[in-house]
């Protein structure tokens, strides 16, 4: 018997855009104007229908995978790529256009924050009314009831009719009533964002918890590294297709390439950045990587990193200390390195206006992966420029010694075994 829980098979689903319309309409107008849009005169061959394909949006088109028994997949995409269309399809709250999903399981969705809560009734009627829509006997429901309110943390609040509630505790008590509903599967659409952090941790640990049990986790969120901490596999959507599928840890890589890309040229001119700033007296106009791969800012794992940053002195300048930092894409510090070291020595005076290179080289043991990286100078404590995204670097799994298996984590260290 096949493990696989949910299969999906060319799906499809489109959307009919509304027109601009006319306040002043009247309603002899409105109808005539509707059959005149779905009718045209065609002369001799008399009526015809006439479909406008300019209003039709595909939200999703062409969409294939398949998720296996207690596996944990983050779906991932920018805003409009169809992540929460294809939750709904598999929730079988809307149904595709083309194509089809075969979902095998006890299905709890939790898609928006308070669905299927009434504003009227109270925290304690409400868990009873929800755990019913969700598929919850009045017995499962009494069962875990106390579970279910310790988990969200309104238990003060019980007896008061959820519209004076705030938004985040709404949030906790639906997720709460989804996650102890013991599903086959767990669908979660981006609501985490509304908790506070010691509420998300608190969540992402019970749904950690409910992947480790066996069931099927389906989990859309923009926290890439929840994503990566709770999932091991992701599908990435692009305008409604599938762009990428497989290991956590290349399709969120894949994600951020995408968003971040424009910065792949060995050279970069950062006269126009706009992620720059500080007081105008040294500026950066570009930065070079002097070594490298396939004419790419990119470089193998074991070969250092060497940049070179043309700078431009506007007023004289004492004491002057470059910086350069290396982050994740979702802005983890890895590391950071001056030029000024620990006995304060190396600094710089710039007494002569005019243009500047600055060259410095890196021992990194970065794995392979992209990374964004900063500049940084420095007077004292005045910051005279300082960029937070001024290039994308990759790091590439080539080299001497070619690692055939994906190494996890963000660097390698050497060691030494003995038995």
């Amino acid at each position: 018997m096949s493990d696989v829980v949910i299969q999906v098979r060319d799906l499809g689903k489109k959307y009919r855009l509304g027109g601009q319309k006319r306040l002043d309409q009247t309603l002899p107008e409105a109808i005539s104007e509707k059959f005149k849009g779905m009718l045209n005169w065609s002369g001799r061959s008399g009526w015809r229908i006439e479909k406008d394909q300019g209003n039709e949006f595909w939200a999703l088109r062409h969409v294939n995978f398949d998720v296996r028994h207690g596996e944990a997949v983050g779906i991932i995409g920018r805003n409009g790529a169809g992540k929460s269309t294809l939750l709904k399809i598999l929730s079988q709250i809307t149904d595709p256009t083309e194509g089809h999903a075969v979902v095998d399981g006890r299905v709890a969705s939790l898609l928006e924050v308070g669905t299927g809560f009434h504003p009227e009734l109270t925290g304690r009627e409400n868990v009873y009314l929800n755990g019913s829509i969700l598929g919850m006997t009045r017995r499962e429901i009494k069962t875990k009831f106390d579970e279910i309110v310790d988990f969200s943390g309104v238990e003060r609040f019980l007896d008061t009719p959820i519209k004076r509630y705030s938004s985040g505790m709404i949030m906790r008590l639906a997720f709460s009533v989804a996650a102890h509903l013991e599903p086959e599967i767990l669908v979660i659409d981006e609501v985490l964002a509304v908790g506070d952090a010691a509420f998300q941790k608190k969540c992402l640990g019970k749904m950690d918890e409910v992947a480790k049990q066996g069931r099927t986790v389906l989990f859309v969120s923009h926290n890439m590294s929840a994503v990566n901490r709770l999932c091991q596999r992701g599908i990435l959507l692009v305008d409604g297709q599938v762009a990428a599928a497989g290991e956590i840890e290349e399709v969120t890589s894949r994600y951020y390439h995408d968003v971040n890309q424009g910065a792949q040229t060995p050279q970069i001119d950062l006269r126009e950045c706009r992620s720059r700033h500080g007081d105008g007296e040294l500026e950066v106009l570009s930065v070079e990587l002097l070594n490298p791969y396939a004419n790419n800012f990119a470089v193998s794992w074991d070969q250092p990193i060497r940049l070179k940053a043309r700078i431009r002195v506007n007023k004289p300048v004492r004491d002057v200390t470059f910086a350069v930092g290396c982050r994740t894409l979702d802005y983890v510090t890895v590391f950071n390195v001056y030029s000024n070291n620990i006995h304060h020595t190396n600094r710089v005076d710039l007494s002569e206006p005019g243009e500047r290179d600055v060259v410095v080289s890196i021992d990194h043991n970065l794995n392979a992966g992209f990374y964004n990286v900063v500049l940084g100078i420095s007077s004292g404590q005045r910051v005279c420029y300082h960029n937070e995204m001024a290039a994308q670097l990759e790091v590439l799994d080539i080299g001497e010694q070619e690692y055939h298996d994906k190494r996890r984590g963000l660097i390698h260290c050497a060691s030494q075994w003995s038995i």
